[in-house]
């Protein structure tokens, strides 16, 4: 990703097509969802939308890689490591140009 002078972020090809696949299915638009109201912790948010955790966290996966979401581990009172996530701020607005741009910034990169 560049930044320009104007504070404006140009995506790579492999940083659009990711953050298109994060948003690009009905589970993780769910989690988007649950994650707009706050930070949560994994369990629940399993429990929230009726997945797996082996579910849930392929979708996680997919939506960090995309920046959509971050994770943190903390430690409970008892000792024991919880998972958290939570939605970082992001807006998608793809045109011809997003495209242009990302294509043109992912050859500068291989070069």
């Amino acid at each position: 990703m560049k930044v320009d002078g104007e504070g404006s972020r140009t995506l790579t090809s492999e940083e659009l097509l990711a953050e298109l696949a994060a948003i690009g299915h009905p589970q993780r638009l769910k989690i988007i969802a649950e994650l707009a109201e706050g930070r949560l912790h994994v369990s629940e948010l399993a429990r929230r939308l009726g997945m797996s955790r082996p579910l849930l966290y392929m979708h996680l996966q997919r939506l960090e890689q995309g920046g959509i979401v971050i994770g943190a581990l903390e430690l409970s009172p008892e000792g024991k490591a919880m998972k958290f996530y939570e939605l970082t701020p992001f807006e998608v607005h793809v045109t011809v140009e997003t495209v242009l741009e990302a294509l043109h910034a992912g050859q500068e990169e291989s070069e």
